[in-house]
């Protein structure tokens, strides 16, 4: 239990504030599993960054997801699914019931983090700088449900947002990956 503790502490240490952040690459998340995975493993490739969630209406797009993760991944495309349960209650689920759920249901295997929250009061720093408008004046704003999707470039730089509705193989998310990748 002391272990968890320290780890839980070092991982949230290593995250700066939002207003001190440059890009998603001065981040820290948990992997779903636990571990800490600092975003700047990611320097290099392009990111689709979704808050998702188990129980949703759009809990099927993680079919596209995975589907534009297999056609993409080779050109330097990875997805990271962030599981959220400020919605509904949604994603009520423990890291290990949504982790078995994602691979059972969805054979997803792009990397998932811990569940974390994307909205209110205990927002995760990373969500606080992705909805800034100070810091993010383009893409900033609240996140308004699951399933909303932020693009990064190679340099970890936000070049697309799209709302839940927006699945993740439409013509102009497919067009914003390519663009990305193309750079």
């Amino acid at each position: 239990m002391r272990k968890f503790a320290l780890l839980a502490l070092l991982s949230i240490a290593a995250t700066p504030p939002a207003a001190d952040a440059k890009s998603i690459y001065d981040f820290t998340l948990k992997s779903i599993d636990g571990q800490p995975t600092p975003l700047s493993e990611y320097k290099g490739k392009v990111v689709l960054l979704v808050n998702v969630a188990s129980r949703c209406g759009f809990t099927p797009q993680y079919t596209a997801l995975q589907a534009t993760f297999d056609k993409y991944k080779s050109r330097g495309l990875v997805i990271v699914g962030v599981p959220a349960n400020n919605f509904m209650g949604q994603e009520p689920g423990t890291n290990e019931e949504i982790k078995s759920f994602c691979s059972k249901k969805y054979s997803v295997t792009f990397p998932l983090m811990s569940k974390l929250s994307v909205k209110g009061d205990d927002k995760t720093p990373l969500y606080g700088f992705l909805t800034s408008k100070s810091a993010n004046p383009k893409f900033g704003g609240e996140i308004q449900w699951n399933f909303t999707k932020f693009l990064f470039d190679r340099n970890g730089n936000p070049v697309a947002r799209f709302e839940p509705n927006v699945t993740p193989d439409s013509p102009e998310v497919t067009a914003a990956i390519e663009a990305a990748l193309g750079r």
